[in-house]
């Protein structure tokens, strides 16, 4: 890459088991580059389904993956590579980008809040943007709500707070705080430094798409990038197999690109036989399909929350709990507050309970949700005070 005419943001991301993490910073990513020269570099598989918006430029590093849900056991994706050539290939990669490019900023999601096992990678990077002159501004760009309740939260939580007042100049928040709030799932006990920012949720587009009720009964069953959804996919198969179908419904499972091929194969062996149940591997336009069936079925991720949102269709979130997992739970019970979803907990269901409470959603008025969605261009206009901010102190400096 020869260097830029624009100033330039580099931006990395990291996704490890859903495409969440991915579709929020790329639509951050869109939005900065009305301003700005943009570079995200992306540590994760990228679905050949996945748009890269224009004006974005996407570099992407070899992949590091995870075996489970909880991206506790790591693997290099390239199967041809062991990890630990990997790691160093990576750190070569992003140290090399980092000085060509000499961005304003640097943005890295997520860190130090979570993403804890590519601290390998991550604190020598921060250090080279230190060493730099001038120095970009570094943001955190994190989710509304993290992963909370492990054992040793509070040494995991001073950790995040030491490296956020060592290396940061801004935290960024992607949520409305109607609905949470940093402090309710971050409690270091030392103060932190860096300046903290709500830039509201961010969607692929604020649009609420027009809400068209299906002729029939249309059921929509999704889990994001589907690392996690096998067991939601295979229940919803079975209640429409045993109750569903009897009642006149249509059920389409999105799989998502991720799901275990084993997974999938059961699935479309289950709808040879049945005209009714659809299995499809990837929705582009997950939230207007959402605003054309009777009842949304999901978990509750971020990105899936938000469609639920737009689309104002009737909803039921079976979050992920597994292994200590709270993120998912904390929002969902949230949205259940505010009358927008209704919940059934992973633990307890079966092809009956996610049946019933099926039926149940769709006997709802979802209540609407009025969360700031224009969280992408907040968190543009926030990068461009904060390197206009600089910019201005580095010239009183001189």
């Amino acid at each position: 890459m020869s260097r830029p005419t624009r100033r330039t943001v580099l931006y990395y991301c990291q996704h490890s088991v859903g495409l969440g993490h991915l579709v929020r910073s790329l639509a951050i990513a869109e939005a900065l580059s009305e301003g700005f020269r943009v570079v995200v570099v992306s540590g994760g598989s990228v679905p050949s389904e996945l748009a890269v918006p224009p004006g974005v430029e996407l570099v992407a590093l070899p992949a590091i993956g995870s075996l489970d849900g909880r991206g506790s056991q790591l693997i290099s994706v390239d199967r041809g590579l062991e990890l630990e050539d990997v790691w160093r290939s990576r750190l070569e990669m992003m140290v090399n980008l980092l000085e060509e490019l000499h961005p304003c900023a640097l943005v890295i999601e997520l860190f130090p809040f979570g993403r804890r096992k590519f601290t390998r990678e991550l604190i020598p990077l921060l250090e080279a943007a230190a060493a730099l002159t001038p120095a970009p501004v570094v943001v955190s760009s994190v989710r509304d709500i993290l992963v909370d309740g492990k054992g040793n939260q509070q040494e995991l939580d001073d950790r995040a707070a030491g490296h956020l007042n060592r290396y940061f100049d801004a935290v960024v928040v992607h949520a409305d705080p109607q609905l949470a709030t940093l402090d309710e799932t971050f409690h270091p006990s030392i103060p932190i430094k860096p300046s903290i920012h709500y830039s509201g949720f961010v969607v692929r587009s604020s649009h609420r798409p027009l809400r068209c009720r299906p002729l029939g009964t249309e059921l929509l069953v999704s889990a994001g990038g589907g690392k996690i959804g096998s067991a939601l996919f295979l229940t919803a198969a079975t209640a429409h197999q045993r109750y569903l179908d009897r009642q006149g419904f249509k059920t389409r499972i999105v799989t998502g690109p991720f799901l275990a091929p084993e997974v999938v194969a059961e699935l479309e062996a289950q709808a040879a036989g049945c005209e009714t149940l659809l299995i499809s591997r990837f929705e582009p336009q997950l939230c207007e399909a959402m605003a054309s069936v009777s009842v949304s079925v999901s978990l509750c991720g971020y990105n899936t929350s938000l469609d639920i949102i737009r689309a104002g269709v009737p909803a039921l979130v079976v979050p992920y709990d597994v292994d200590g997992e709270t993120e998912q739970a904390f929002r969902a019970s949230r949205l259940v507050e505010r009358g927008v979803v209704r919940c059934l907990a992973m633990s307890d269901m079966t092809p009956e309970t996610l049946s019933t409470a099926i039926f149940d959603a769709l006997s709802i008025t979802p209540v609407p949700a009025t969360f700031d969605l224009e969280g992408s261009a907040s968190t543009a206009r926030i990068v461009r005070d904060l390197v206009e901010s600089r910019s201005r102190h580095a010239v009183a400096m001189t």
